[in-house]
């Protein structure tokens, strides 16, 4: 009797049992369900390729070209081709007032369908293509070897923030400065502009000037690099560098590292011949050079090369094949004082298969994205 009841017992309790279980696995999965997370949201789209894509391929080439303006016609330039920038030198300023410059720059930017880098030389010293006119400034700005000896530093700062101030004043929103070459024998053709110390001292030199240029807004160019050395005047012939690798990573790369660390925007390429790095080509038509500053130095802002009509250039190769090299080295822009032929070079490169028309998308939207750090451009 006992066990005839013992069994009808479990008998009885197992299907329970096999429900009870059958809820618990339910419930698991149901908290599972509730806990699996959410996949991520779709990243953002970038503005600077939103508003690339938005641009024609004639308008994206347009906006690799950092052209010296022009005499005459500026604004009609700047309309027909969408030019990336312009760069004024010592003729735009000769015989004009604050005024007169402020309304021709307006007058380049309302021309232009993407706002224009205005761009201008105003290192200090023996390169001053605005305060050279006393309708500008009393006195021209002093070289940073002059500011350091009479104030260090902080008179390196406060000089900074006054020339940015002016500069900002008349339109202009580039400098194209610090220099970042490493120079201290009075003999070299560089050491004038340069910081005239040595690599720490004009790092520390390049890391305060960014710093403030930054706060001020002012778009700023590191030049030249890999570093001109001892080497002669490429604006007069070729310049060959024979110096060991070396010698550019333990000194001539570091005030370049240190700007790109501090938030520099662009790095200008010189036309030396660098034999360590590519015997061959100057340094702005050289792809070696520019992977050197891409993967070892961790660049990733707005290359450029300096004027491709310096006589470094020409001697070498004709105006439209430098500016093909130059966009197939990997520069993102072109100093250019001969535009309308080495643009229509480059246009005609992509259209044949030349240059592939990602390459210029990939330079464009660094191009974009730069104005748009300069607050040119709505992000």
């Amino acid at each position: 009797m006992k066990k005839r009841l013992l069994c009808l017992l479990l008998a009885l309790a197992l299907p329970l049992g096999l429900c009870a279980c059958g809820d618990e696995d339910n419930a698991t999965t149901d908290t599972a369900a509730q806990t699996t997370p959410e996949p991520p949201p779709p990243p953002e789209p970038d503005p600077a390729e939103t508003y690339v894509d938005s641009l024609t391929l004639a308008q994206q080439t347009g906006q690799l070209f950092f052209a010296r303006c022009p005499d005459v016609g500026a604004a009609d330039l700047a309309a027909q081709y969408d030019i990336g920038g312009y760069i004024l030198f010592g003729r735009d300023f000769e015989g004009q007032t604050p005024e007169s410059v402020r309304t021709a720059i307006a007058s380049y930017q309302q021309a232009a369908a993407t706002p224009m880098l205005i761009g201008v030389d105003e290192e200090g010293g023996t390169v001053t293509r605005v305060s050279s006119y006393s309708a500008f400034r009393a006195g021209r700005f002093q070289s940073p070897q002059a500011l350091f000896a009479t104030g260090g530093l902080d008179r390196i700062t406060d000089d900074t923030a006054e020339k940015d101030a002016l500069l900002l004043s008349l339109g202009i929103n580039v400098n194209l400065a610090p220099v970042c070459d490493v120079s201290t024998n009075p003999a070299d053709f560089i050491y004038a502009r340069s910081f005239g110390q040595d690599a720490a001292a004009t790092s520390e030199y390049i890391r305060t000037v960014i710093g403030q240029m930054q706060t001020d807004g002012m778009g700023m160019v590191l030049k030249h690099f890999p570093g001109y050395g001892s080497n002669a005047d490429t604006h007069t012939g070729i310049a060959q560098d024979t110096r060991p690798i070396e010698q550019f990573r333990e000194v001539d790369f570091l005030p370049f590292s240190a700007g790109i660390d501090a938030g520099a925007q662009a790095v200008l390429v010189c036309h030396n011949i660098v034999a360590c790095m590519d015997d061959t080509l100057p340094a702005s038509l050289s792809p070696a050079v520019h992977d050197i500053l891409r993967d070892e130095l961790g660049f990733d802002g707005v290359v450029m090369t300096d004027d491709l009509v310096m006589q470094a250039i020409t001697d070498y190769t004709g105006d439209a094949d430098a500016a093909v090299l130059a966009v197939q080295a990997g520069n993102d822009m072109l100093i250019s004082s001969d535009f309308v032929t080495q643009y229509n070079a480059v246009l005609t490169a992509v259209e044949d298969g030349t240059i592939d028309a990602d390459r210029i998308r990939e330079s464009a939207v660094r191009v974009v994205r730069w104005k748009m750090q300069l607050g040119l451009i709505d992000a």
